[in-house]
């Protein structure tokens, strides 16, 4: 005999995830959005997720963060439930300005920006080409990658998934995932390459691997575009306050001292992450410390 699972708990109207699309001239992007936008709140906050998957992943801090402010998160073009982009290698300018034009749609003027990972690039790329209209600027996980690291990981990290008959294409896609949890890079599988942070709950597992799944034929455009892209050269244009952010269990952490180094202006931080609900508190209320103009406690990766 089967049992039901339990009913969620209710959540407050103010935080609500709520989704959309917005048209572009690709077909549409897909964003998720949460609070409300008066007078008396900051300004909005845009979110841009990391690779692979989707905004889906940025909901847990879109919760906390929309109790002060309007948060909306876009998938990138290729990701999630967006269109694909065009053509089979753009440069990450084209997929910032994707989420430009899809904020564009949206009504969003000025904001204040967050970006993870791939994210993080493409919101580096909005704010160089966009200095008036972002605000604040946080990024959340940088990479600086060797020449050798860079070349390796652009033939490995992010592989064509052939869609057959045999659905293959799930088989990889979920080892994939799965793997990135437990290796770095997930294709090492080997002693020395092994992370310490264990697997998500399967909830969370599944979800993202749903949402990549769903862009099975797209997901490593952006992917290899951040991957390639050329952050010594990049990140010193940044005109607007930047926070730098990486969590203690990142495996971009090994990178941060030096992309500090890079953008001598910044604010820069290791935070706890957002692994449990502790972490997550305490990350958002440093974040929004920065977004709110206080100051913000310098921590070294030490």
């Amino acid at each position: 005999m089967s049992t039901l699972a339990p009913m969620p708990a209710p959540v407050s109207p103010a935080t609500r995830i709520r989704r959309g699309f917005a048209d572009v001239a690709e077909g549409q992007v897909h964003y998720r959005e949460a609070g409300r936008c008066s007078s008396d709140t900051p300004l909005p906050l845009v979110m841009l997720h990391a690779s692979p998957g989707s905004a889906k992943g940025l909901e847990p801090m879109m919760r906390v963060l929309s109790q002060r402010r309007r948060v909306v998160a876009t998938d990138t073009l290729g990701n999630g439930d967006s269109s694909a982009p065009e053509g089979t290698a753009p440069p990450i300018r084209y997929f910032a300005d994707g989420h430009v034009r899809a904020l564009d749609a949206l009504g969003l003027e000025r904001f204040d920006l967050y970006g993870s990972h791939t994210g993080a690039n493409i919101a580096c790329e909005i704010a160089i080409a966009h200095p008036q209209r972002v605000n604040r600027l946080v990024l959340d996980g940088v990479s600086l990658y060797s020449a050798q690291e860079q070349a390796d990981m652009l033939q490995h990290y992010a592989p064509d998934v052939p869609i057959d008959l045999t659905g293959i294409q799930f088989h990889r896609i979920w080892n994939f995932v799965r793997d990135s949890y437990l290796f770095w890079p997930w294709y090492r599988r080997e002693a020395r390459h092994c992370r310490s942070i264990g697997l998500p709950s399967a909830d969370e597992l599944h979800d993202k691997v749903v949402e990549v799944i769903k862009a099975a034929r797209t997901y490593p455009i952006a992917y290899r575009a951040a991957i390639a892209y050329d952050k010594p050269a990049r990140l010193p244009l940044v005109t607007v306050p930047t926070l730098l952010a990486c969590a203690r269990h990142d495996m971009f952490l090994e990178y941060f001292e030096t992309v500090c180094q890079l953008m001598p202006r910044a604010s820069h931080l290791v935070t706890e992450g957002t692994l449990n609900p502790g972490a997550l508190a305490a990350t958002v209320l440093q974040f929004e410390q920065f977004l709110d103009g206080q100051p913000v406690q310098t921590r070294s990766a030490s």
